[in-house]
């Protein structure tokens, strides 16, 4: 059994007005919703449970899923009425996760054709709790930036630096274990408030994760300069295309 996050529950403030009434993982690529990738990816590299969680015109994505096929990838809607953030959301939905099984973290706005399963395999092959994929951002200042050592080790984390120390930037596609709860600065069954992997846990975890290298095609959907450049990528990139 092989579980994934995958965190989708983005309220697209950027990319209004076409997140209006459409929520940002229904948006379409090429005429694909973002939401219909990532599960073809996921199920294409041998994830059978996905746990998606949604907000923002929620029931537009609850209705999208009741139409996914589920004989090979079972998927575990986790709605939020209020926002827990990436980790609350990690936490919340903690105990689905069995003791030490490895499980990937996807953040759903990004549109990737990235090797899961070679995400996974860097991942148990060395041993500790969490794995951050990362790549090098043209502009480290508006990112998650990573300290890396000659291992491979993270040595330091920080949130947009005003001075980056490196230009390693965190990819939204991560594998871990159930031991990085231990470092979640909260002892209830739910967070006080929203709770965000890179401002509250990452930093935590220095010294305790290895940085795996993004090479595959990448991007946050997030602006509409970005949304329209991955419109225009993705078309020579879809691994449906030539498909009968």
């Amino acid at each position: 059994m092989r579980k994934a996050f995958l965190l989708a529950a983005g309220l697209g403030t950027r990319l209004r007005p076409l997140t209006e009434h459409l929520p940002k993982c229904l948006l379409p690529i090429a005429g694909r919703p973002l939401l219909a990738i990532w599960l073809d990816l996921l199920e294409s590299h041998g994830i059978t449970q996905v746990l998606i969680n949604t907000h923002w015109q929620h029931q537009r994505v609850e209705r999208f899923l009741a139409t996914w096929p589920s004989d090979r990838l079972h998927i575990i809607q986790a709605h939020e009425p209020e926002l827990l953030g990436s980790a609350g959301t990690l936490w919340t939905n903690r105990h689905w996760i069995a003791n030490r099984e490895p499980f990937l973290i996807l953040y759903g706005d990004n549109l990737t054709n990235a090797n899961l399963t070679s995400l996974m395999s860097f991942h148990r092959r060395h041993g500790l709790p969490f794995t951050l994929g990362v790549f090098p951002a043209r502009d480290p200042t508006r990112c998650g930036i990573a300290e890396v050592n000659s291992e491979g080790i993270v040595t330091g984390f920080e949130e947009k630096p005003e001075q980056p120390r490196s230009n390693l930037a965190a990819a939204g596609l991560y594998a871990a274990d159930s031991r990085i709860f231990t470092d979640f600065p909260i002892d209830s069954e739910r967070p006080p408030g929203p709770l965000d992997l890179s401002f509250h846990i990452l930093p935590r975890l220095i010294g305790r994760m290895k940085a795996y290298p993004i090479g595959d095609f990448l991007i946050d959907i997030g602006t509409p300069e970005s949304y329209e450049l991955a419109q225009k990528s993705w078309i020579s990139r879809d691994p449906r295309k030539g498909r009968s």
